[in-house]
Parts: C-alpha cells; sequence; structure tokens
C-alpha cells in the first residue's frame, strides 16, 4: 500500500474515533457509526489501533457483532435517521441556493435509504439465527 494512503486511513481512523468518543458524551452525535468506520480505517492502516478499538470494553463488542453480519441495533437506525432528518432540515432551511437545498435533501435521503435498506437490523437478525451460532454481544 502506498504511504500517503495508509496515512491518510490512519487520519481517516484517528479522526472517527475522535467523533466516537464524543458521540458517547454528546446525546446528539451516534457513536456507532464512527467506531464502524474507525475500524475500517484502522483494519486498512494500523492492524495495533484496530485490535487496541475492537478490545475496548464497551465499543469492542459492537464492533465485532457488526462484523459478524449482526449490524446495528434499531434503536440506532432509528437515532441516526432523526438526526439526518433535523441536519437536513436546519441545512436546507440556512442554505441561500435552491439547488444546494435539493442536493442536502437528496443526499440526505439516500443516506436514509441505504441506512434502512442496506445496513442489516440486529433484531431482525438475531431473529432468523441459530442462538448458538452467535458471537458475544454488547450489554
Amino acid at each position: 500500500m502506498y504511504p500517503a494512503m495508509r496515512l491518510l486511513r490512519l487520519g481517516g481512523g484517528l479522526l472517527c474515533t475522535g467523533l466516537g468518543f464524543l458521540g458517547i458524551v454528546l446525546p446528539v452525535l451516534p457513536a456507532t457509526p464512527f467506531f464502524l468506520l474507525a475500524a475500517y480505517f484502522f483494519a486498512r492502516s494500523s492492524p495495533r489501533l484496530e485490535q487496541w478499538l475492537l478490545d475496548l470494553p464497551r465499543i469492542g463488542p459492537s464492533i465485532r457483532a457488526y462484523r459478524a453480519g449482526l449490524g446495528i441495533p434499531r434503536r440506532t437506525k432509528w437515532w441516526a435517521t432523526a438526526i439526518i432528518v433535523v441536519s437536513i432540515l436546519l441545512s436546507a432551511w440556512r442554505l441561500p441556493v435552491p439547488a444546494a437545498r435539493v442536493l442536502v435533501i437528496v443526499l440526505g435521503a439516500i443516506g436514509i435509504w441505504y441506512i434502512h435498506r442496506r445496513v442489516p437490523t440486529r433484531e431482525d437478525v438475531l431473529a432468523r439465527r441459530d442462538p448458538n451460532d452467535l458471537p458475544d454481544l454488547p450489554g
């Protein structure tokens, strides 16, 4: 891998980790998506930092569950949707250019579609799986 790409991914992982920790403290910012992104970036740049993230007691089990195909909890999906909607409304209200408003609305709608159609919902996956074939889940 190119050193510049490794540094870029490492920086992305560090940024997402910081935003994830902010999301733990701030109720408006979801932590889970940022930690998932951080794990993705670290897997491609720093195995040591990826392992550190996976070893965190409150964060690691969620990342491992997502990687095992369990998706994210329904509550997390709805929080993410609510935050996207509020962000879209505030952005569209404040943007003076109509084309920019449309772009924000379209991008937000794509984000909502992706979360609800492409990311599995943990409760649905668990209802379909054998209970003996599940990884450790976060408490």
